[in-house]
Order: C-alpha cells, then structure tokens, then sequence
C-alpha cells in the first residue's frame, strides 16, 4: 500500500522517484538443517508413542500406529496417511516391508481436483506411478498388525482414518501430537523445540539411521531424498562421528 502511494506521488510530480525502488531486501539464507534438540531419542520416541493412547477415547489410540510410521519407518505425514493395507508386508516375525506409493497431503477444497480436502498423489519428489520400499523393524510390524485387528482399515484399505472414514486432518493430528507431548515429556521438555512437531518424528528416524552407520544412499533411499539434501539437512544431528572418523584416519596412517 505505501509503495504504491509513493508510486502515485510520481505521478504527480510530487517526487522525482519512488524511493523504494532503491531498496533492495535482502533474506537471510536459512540452511534447512534440522535442529538437532527436536530429535527424540528410542526411550523418548516410545514414550510419546505410548502417551498417544491417552489422547481422547479412540482418536490417539487410532492414530498412535500413524505417528509410529513416522518414527519406525521415517515416513512423512502425508505418506503415513495414505498408507494401505495393501501397501504393508507384515509378517508373523521378523523385519516388514512398506510399499509407498500415495500420500494423502491437506491441500484445501479449492486447490484438489475432487473438490475435498485432501488429494491423493503420488510420492514427493518422485514420478507419478513410482513407489519407495522402506524396510520397518518387527516393532513397528507388531503395531501395524495390532492395530489393522484393532481397528480394520477405510473403505479404500486407509490404515488410518477418522471414526467416519475420513481423513484425518493436519490440525486434529497437530492438537493430539500437543496433548501427547504434555503427557510423556518434562514441562522443560514441552517447552523446548524437543518433538515439536509431528515432523520431527521423521528426523528422528533418518538421524538415528545416520547415527546407527546406515550408509548414506540407504538410508536416503528409505527417507525419499536426495543424498546431497540429507546429508546437508541432517548434518548436525549425526553425532559422534568426528572420533569414529579420527580412528579411521589413524588406523590408515598405522597402516
């Protein structure tokens, strides 16, 4: 609005030139880098997994898998919301696998081709019709197959859903992420950057990843990133690798 006041006044001939014209803005340069105090450690991570079955009479308890997702798998959120039945490999034992192949992202009634809030795509950054297999660990396996007993899944095979078969809403899984936290972390905790989103969930996981020795290719596969991005995203939350590094060097120079 005051720029174009300004630019009115040259019209008149009340200025010379619109002043503003000169004024360059400059934006700080943000990293994308996680913040490495929202990483929740394993016993932390189960904590508020388990805190998720507190939230309200069946909405937590039906969405603690989806969060889980997040953790186990590294999911995204709008990865985890489109998870099928028909996409999961659940054995009786052992390790599983998910197939990923749509997301169901909050886009808002006026920007979806169906006219409802939510749209059904395909995986980010990839091809329409392309998929991403992530391996899940027999925990993660055991909470999927509980919950697929406990709770069935959509009309459309949607693990996770509202009580009408609804997607759940980026809100209503934000407001239960919020209860969770007060339930299994210190005020200080709640306070803190420390899971602050449901989000952070996924750094957990692709962080605990890098930190356990995955090789960075894997590990970028599971996630759905590029290795350039990951490494640069997570570089601060890879701890300990300096004196792991300081060995090899030493271990090549005896050798």
């Amino acid at each position: 609005m005051f720029h174009h006041a300004l630019e009115y006044a040259v019209e008149l001939e009340e200025l010379s030139a619109n002043p503003l014209d000169r004024v360059k803005l400059r934006r700080p340069k943000t990293s994308g880098e996680v913040d490495r105090r929202s990483v929740v450690n394993p016993a932390q991570g189960r904590e508020l997994l388990v805190a998720l079955t507190y939230c309200g009479r069946t909405r937590g308890p039906m969405l603690a898998a989806m969060f889980a997702c997040m953790y186990f798998g590294g999911l995204r959120p709008a990865e985890a919301a489109g998870l099928r039945e028909k996409d999961c490999h659940l054995p009786s034992s052992g390790w599983g696998l998910l197939t990923l192949e749509k997301t169901r992202p909050q886009s808002g009634k006026r920007f979806t081709d169906s006219g409802e809030g939510f749209d059904e795509r395909g995986l980010k950054h990839r091809a329409e019709g392309t998929t991403r297999i992530v391996p899940i660990p027999p925990e993660l396996v055991t909470i999927l197959r509980t919950h697929l007993e406990t709770y069935g899944t959509a009309k459309d095979g949607r693990l996770f859903r509202t009580r009408t078969g609804g997607v759940i809403s980026a809100s209503a899984y934000a407001k239960i992420w919020k209860e969770a936290r007060t339930y299994a972390l210190t005020p200080e905790q709640v306070a803190s950057p420390l899971a602050a989103r449901p989000y952070d969930l996924r750094h957990a996981a692709v962080s605990l990843w890098l930190n356990a020795g995955v090789h960075a290719p894997e590990a970028a596969e599971r996630a759905g990133h590029g290795i350039d991005v990951m490494l640069r995203v997570y570089a601060k939350c890879i701890d300990g690798q300096r004196e792991i590094a300081n060995q090899r060097i030493q271990a090549a120079l005896v050798g």
